[in-house]
């Protein structure tokens, strides 16, 4: 698994307002270790004072990572969307996973990384 450079781009598919989120607590972490964190979320609320874009489609570009915080229900539909967003990577943390969707995007030539977020963060795995 290659890190992500410094001050890259991370979209974080799943993004929640919500403190006690696992994806609330990667866009902080993301933040406080030199990312740059775009919330990707459909209703468009604030993570960090940030507004999150509704589709991976309006992530500005070129993206390094994109970590996902939905399940097979929602990241099935998200495939033509990860594609066009050419990311090098997609992490699926706990919860997330989706064998399906990982096997496509490999022979896609993505990297696909299952694992948290935060545990690559803290161990600079990331």
């Amino acid at each position: 698994m290659n890190r992500a450079p410094a001050n890259s781009t991370v979209a974080v598919l799943g993004a929640s307002p919500k403190e006690e989120r696992y994806s609330f607590k990667a866009m902080k972490m993301l933040t406080e270790h030199g990312h740059r964190p775009v919330p990707v979320h459909p209703s468009g609320h604030e993570v960090l004072g940030q507004a999150a874009v509704a589709s991976l489609d309006d992530v500005p570009r070129p993206v390094d990572t994109l970590t996902m915080y939905v399940g097979p229900a929602v990241s099935d539909g998200e495939y033509h969307r990860i594609i066009r967003l050419k990311p090098r990577r997609v992490v699926f943390n706990p919860g997330a996973e989706n064998s399906t969707l990982a096997r496509k995007l490999e022979e896609a030539g993505i990297e696909v990384v299952e694992a948290c977020t935060l545990v690559l963060l803290q161990t600079g795995q990331f």
